[in-house]
């Protein structure tokens, strides 16, 4: 059997885990939110029309921040149809996804939804047909408190406390052809500062996002950064970046060590952000908000069906989709210094971890386990972890390590974590971890998601045919965690250690 191993030291830490790397995303795409978050003739409705069962394995999930409302489809939104009386809100022919919008739900039922599941919200601002007024406005109807237009406008629609929302991404994708009024870098960049400058003017306390590269393959990537970060370094607080897996010609060697790409582009935005802090001679270091990552199949077309949720990228994801996605959750713990948001798409049914059936139940995909898994266990730091052991040939980026880790240390409840991903499709791996320099350290519980068909995925009828299992009980001898990995797995062992 292979053999890798490790060691753990409360010395070599990367970075505190921000719970905003938990975060998710909610798009008017699909049935994301009509038929997701939100369906009033469920018989399972709250008061609001949300899906109790939606909110409930939201929470289960463990999600810290949900971005909205795009995505594409904030390029051409205009957020004032959003408010007032249900029966007054127009109907819109939405560009982005050439669907029909009701506006059903806007920024008040958004921010209710939000305080029911318990999470942070982070809104995006139209910054492709719109700007700097119009973003101004909107942080005013939702954080100015009263005795403004926009303010008492919000108590009059039913909500008299403030939003208070944080965390604002200036547009989406605005290096994208496909993006509505997709702009060059330097107008990009010119318009964000300006906005930014005209939002913070209204609260100051706001903590702003620059758009970055859509994707690691754009031919603008890296200069888009740079060119943006010159004009916007002093008004933002991150830099996006968007990410999305398949495997390609059925390459699943490559396709499991999806998480290098994801390395090498962290690395290279962290490098861009810190070339523009030399060159403006900043004395600010600017942070990333992975605001888009996931697996996704279907790829775009330019079907025209003018309805209002109708069922658009609905992948069902199986056993190899879920321990890629667990790989590219340690490429983001991995750099928890810099990497302080994160936000997989999406929540509900676009490329989800969570599909609902009209009238019905409410499901876990086999996306959801490895995402629960790490946000409920990789808490208090990322340790450095320097695994040695086999590696694994793959054709889109050559000899890759089998065995693909992280570890975090949480002192104040005394415990520690190990996420290991065996990429391997067929080898199985032995791991040895050193735990010496972790004090009274002993195993508590290896949980893994594995499974010998790659394929297998939950369906409404068989909900948990992909689910993890806790596997015999590893332990802790001579200073030596040992434990099995299983061929193409996903592994979370625990420890406990002396607080």
């Amino acid at each position: 059997m292979n053999k890798a191993s490790l060691t753990l030291d409360p010395a070599f830490r990367i970075g505190a885990v921000d719970p905003r790397v938990r975060g998710s995303f909610v798009e008017h795409l699909g049935r994301c939110v009509y038929g997701g978050i939100y369906e009033p003739d469920h018989p399972g409705a709250d008061e609001d029309g949300f899906r109790t069962d939606v909110l409930d394995l939201t929470r289960e999930l463990g999600v810290s921040t949900v971005r909205y409302p795009g995505g594409n489809f904030v390029s051409g939104y205009q957020w004032e149809d959003g408010i007032g009386p249900r029966a007054e809100r127009p109907h819109r022919l939405d560009l982005a996804w050439k669907t029909l919008e009701t506006n059903e739900v806007g920024v008040d039922e958004f921010a209710a939804w939000c305080r029911k599941a318990g999470v942070e919200p982070m809104m995006a601002v139209n910054l492709g047909t719109r700007g700097v007024q119009e973003a101004a406005a909107l942080v005013e109807y939702c954080n100015h408190p009263a005795g403004t237009y926009w303010s008492d406008l919000r108590a009059k629609y039913g909500a008299k406390d403030p939003h208070d929302i944080k965390i604002w991404c200036l547009g989406n994708e605005m290096d994208g052809p496909w993006q509505i009024a997709h702009k060059t870098a330097r107008d990009y960049g010119i318009l964000a500062n300006q906005t930014a400058k005209a939002m913070r003017l209204v609260d100051p306390d706001l903590e702003l996002v620059a758009c970055g590269s859509s994707g690691r393959k754009m031919p603008t990537f890296g200069s888009w950064e740079a060119e943006v970060l010159e004009h916007t370094y002093e008004v933002v607080d991150y830099v996006s970046l968007h990410s999305y897996y398949r495997p390609s010609n059925g390459d699943f060697a490559s396709f499991l060590a999806s998480g290098v790409d994801m390395d090498a582009m962290i690395e290279s935005v962290i490098a861009t952000c810190d070339y523009v802090k030399a060159k403006t001679r900043s004395k600010k270091s600017i942070n990333l908000s992975y605001d888009e990552w996931n697996v996704w199949y279907h790829v775009p077309g330019d079907e025209r069906e003018w309805v209002t949720g109708p069922s658009l990228f609905e992948d069902q994801y199986s056993l190899a989709d879920a321990v890629v996605v667990g790989s590219l959750l340690n490429s983001l713990l991995r750099r928890a210094d810099r990497v302080t948001m994160a936000c997989f798409a999406q929540l509900v049914n676009v490329i989800a971890p969570i599909t609902t059936v009209a009238g019905g139940p409410a499901y876990r995909q086999s996306t959801f386990h490895p995402m629960r898994l790490a946000f409920q266990y990789g808490t208090g730091s990322t340790l450095r972890v320097e695994p040695t052991g086999p590696q694994v040939d793959t054709p889109d980026f050559g000899p890759v390590p089998q065995l693909d880790c992280t570890a975090t240390l949480d002192e104040e409840n005394g415990a520690a974590a190990v996420f290991a991903v065996n990429r391997s499709l067929t080898e199985p791996l032995l791991v040895e971890v050193d735990v010496r320099a972790l004090k009274d350290a002993r195993a508590v519980e290896h949980i893994a998601l594995s499974g010998e068909d790659r394929d297998a995925a939950n369906t409404a009828e068989q909900p948990d045919r992909v689910a993890p299992r806790v596997q015999d009980a590893p332990v802790v001898e001579d200073g030596k965690l040992r434990f099995e990995l299983a061929p193409m797995s996903y592994n979370v062992v625990r420890l406990a250690t002396a607080r």
